[in-house]
């Protein structure tokens, strides 16, 4: 009986030095979960630095560039002056040439050409889609620095309004009314219909190419065109001839589209004209942008 007792009365510590053990290795395990917790919270404030990362944009891929265009509109940016095309030829010219590329997702462009007896005119369209490798700045924003260094290099003025190109002088073969595009030397009107006045009296050889350059009223920012966009048109001489070089670049989410129109003549008496080249550079343009937002 004596024995039983003590039995019984040692059951209680051995219950409680268990206890005490059992409260240790839960308290050591507390503090390993704790530890697990910890990375668990790391991996959580990665996963929320990873949702804060910017979107990506809108192109994912992008269009052939030759097919681009209607074919309306090509033959528009180059006139025959009413030279008949053979099949063969008319398809060889219009249906244009792509430019090579590594990778038609990323880079896409095309390139016309037409001779006449006039001159001769050359489009281009290059199509870039723009991805950030930068998880902090989306595609769109990365395109954006893309255009802008076109832009700046372009000379757009910070306020986004229009001035006056240089003068560009014909050849000394070119006399008074050499400029023949210039309307009478009072400058033609450029595409948003503002007027050039030429800068020398009625006498100033310069006056009619000056009159065409100030008429042009670039470069400057096209309004209503992707979310941003501009114009430059330059005229200048060289021992072939005259020419006159339009550019339209617009940047719609993260693509960013070049056209390049050109005319070439050959009578350095008579300068290309800028209203047309530029109406029609701005029609494709809108075309294009149209396009690319199906």
């Amino acid at each position: 009986m004596r024995r039983k007792t003590l039995r019984s009365s040692f059951a209680p510590g051995a219950a409680l030095v268990a206890a005490a053990a059992l409260a240790a290795g839960l308290t050591g395990c507390t503090a390993g979960s704790g530890t697990d917790g910890g990375a668990a919270d790391a991996k959580g404030g990665d996963a929320a630095t990873s949702s804060q990362a910017a979107e990506p944009g809108r192109y994912q891929t992008l269009p052939e560039a030759c097919g681009l265009p209607a074919r309306s509109t090509v033959r528009g940016l180059l006139p025959g002056d009413d030279q008949q095309l053979s099949h063969d030829e008319a398809e060889k010219i219009y249906a244009g040439q792509a430019e090579v590329t590594y990778d038609t997702d990323r880079r896409v462009g095309c390139r016309w050409k037409r001779e006449t007896t006039e001159g001769t005119r050359h489009l281009s369209l290059d199509i870039v889609r723009v991805v950030s490798y930068d998880p902090s700045v989306s595609d769109d924003d990365r395109a954006q620095e893309i255009y802008a260094g076109k832009e700046l290099a372009a000379e757009i003025p910070s306020d986004g309004s229009a001035s006056p190109a240089s003068p560009t002088s014909p050849p000394s073969s070119a006399k008074g009314g050499e400029a023949k595009s210039a309307k009478g030397g009072k400058g033609d009107k450029g595409a948003d219909g503002a007027t050039g006045k030429p800068s020398g009296g009625p006498s100033s050889p310069s006056a009619g190419a000056s009159a065409d350059a100030g008429g042009s009223t670039a470069p400057r920012v096209l309004g209503g065109l992707g979310d941003v966009a501009f114009l430059n048109d330059k005229l200048a001489t060289a021992d072939s001839g005259v020419h006159r070089d339009v550019t339209v670049v617009f940047r719609t989410s993260n693509v960013v589209v070049t056209i390049t129109y050109d005319q070439w003549s050959t009578d350095k008496a008579t300068l290309p004209e800028s209203q047309e080249l530029q109406d029609k550079a701005r029609s494709l343009a809108d075309e294009l942008a149209e396009s690319l937002s199906e």
